[in-house]
Parts: C-alpha cells; sequence; structure tokens
C-alpha cells in the first residue's frame, strides 16, 4: 500500500496561485490514480479532481474546472495541484490520495480511495 505525504499549502489573496505537492512512497506508484480532495469547517469531504495511473486522463470538480490542474510525474512518485484565481470558498483542508488501479467505482468517490496523507491547509483570504 502506497503512502502518501502533502506539502505546498498556506496563506494566499483572492485571486492568487497555489502549487499542493504529494509525494508517494512504499508501493509501485505507477499502479496507482491519484486524487485530491478538500474539506471546509463543517462541511463534508469533497472531490477536487483525479489523474488516473498514467496521467492520460484528468477528472475534475466543477467547481474547480478552468482553475486547478493535477498531474503526476511517475518518475518522481509525485502528483501536484496546480491552483489559480483562487477563490475564499477554495479555503479548506487538502488531501492527497491514492486508489489501486483494480479499484472499481468513481473517481471522485473518496470511498474508493485506501490511502490518504494527513492534508495541508490552503487559506484564501485577504
Amino acid at each position: 500500500q502506497v503512502q502518501v505525504v502533502e506539502s505546498g499549502g498556506g496563506l494566499v489573496q483572492p485571486g492568487g496561485s497555489l502549487r499542493l505537492s504529494c509525494a508517494a512512497s512504499g508501493s509501485v506508484f505507477r499502479i496507482y490514480a491519484m486524487g485530491w480532495f478538500r474539506q471546509a469547517p463543517g462541511k463534508e469531504r469533497e472531490f477536487v479532481a483525479a489523474i488516473s495511473w498514467s496521467g492520460g486522463s484528468t477528472y475534475y470538480a466543477d467547481s474547480v474546472k478552468g482553475r486547478f490542474t493535477i498531474s503526476r510525474d511517475n518518475a518522481k512518485n509525485m502528483v501536484y495541484l496546480q491552483m489559480h484565481s483562487l477563490k475564499p470558498e477554495d479555503t479548506a483542508v487538502y488531501y492527497c490520495a491514492a486508489r489501486p488501479i483494480t479499484m472499481s467505482g468513481s473517481a471522485s468517490s473518496f470511498k474508493t480511495y485506501n490511502s490518504w496523507g494527513q492534508g495541508t491547509q490552503v487559506t484564501v483570504s485577504s
């Protein structure tokens, strides 16, 4: 099972940009699809973006489409979430997650991921 650790969160002004990173270890990284989720205070965890094992397919929540980009570097065991045009409603703890390519179900469902990081806080405020 792969282990993941997020980094790159912080405080940013509305309209700003931030890049989150997720480092994976412990297993064969390329056999995992990867995803980013977020959870704001008092709200449920929600899907943000996902990427297939090869990087050839990506999926986004409607709320971030056109502003966020997910990517991966299998040679470095890394996944990234580039965020632009950030809004106050993007404020949340962001989690990186991994799911085996053999897992069925939607990439947007947190239940299909079996490895989670501790999360990194993103705060969008002036």
